[in-house]
């Protein structure tokens, strides 16, 4: 918006500006904030595939197994679950204890009560059973045991 100042005359008659009128030239500069965004949008579209990295887990082959579609609970028992206790609900480790409360405020809001298991093929079926029946007490109402398909790798 322009600014209107009182001309530096005392005595502003016919020939003489009443009003001087300036403009001011606090414009951005977008061409270079354009310059940056693109780097940084090229920069994270590089290492955002980079970063997403799940915990390995050897999983069992089965010759029936079925795709599973939606929505999804994951939990993993990974091999080292024998050592540290610790299971992984999503990507996140978590204990025992913690898990069942976890699992628990899930179920709450889930509209389909399903849990997946992924389980390493070196895990002991009795541990599956004591993360299963920890599911069970959190009101899981069906367990799904994942496995892939024997041309998978």
């Amino acid at each position: 918006m322009p600014k209107v100042h009182a001309a530096d005359d005392p005595n502003p008659g016919r020939g003489g500006r009443g009003r001087r009128i300036t403009t001011s030239l606090a414009e951005i500069n977008v061409v270079p904030l354009v310059d940056v965004m693109l780097v940084l949008l090229i920069i994270f579209m590089v290492t955002a595939p980079m970063i997403q990295r799940g915990i390995d887990v050897t999983l069992p082959v089965s010759r029936r197994a079925q795709p599973i579609t939606g929505e999804r609970v994951e939990i993993s028992i990974p091999l080292t679950y024998r050592q540290n206790h610790l299971i992984y609900l999503g990507n996140e480790p978590v204990t025992a204890v913690v898990l069942q409360e976890r699992v628990r405020q899930k179920m709450e809001t889930a509209a389909q009560k399903d849990v997946f298991l992924h389980g390493d093929a070196g895990v002991n079926l009795g541990e599956v059973m004591q993360v299963f029946d920890l599911l069970k007490a959190a009101g899981v109402r069906n367990v799904g045991m994942v496995s892939k398909m024997p041309d998978e790798r």
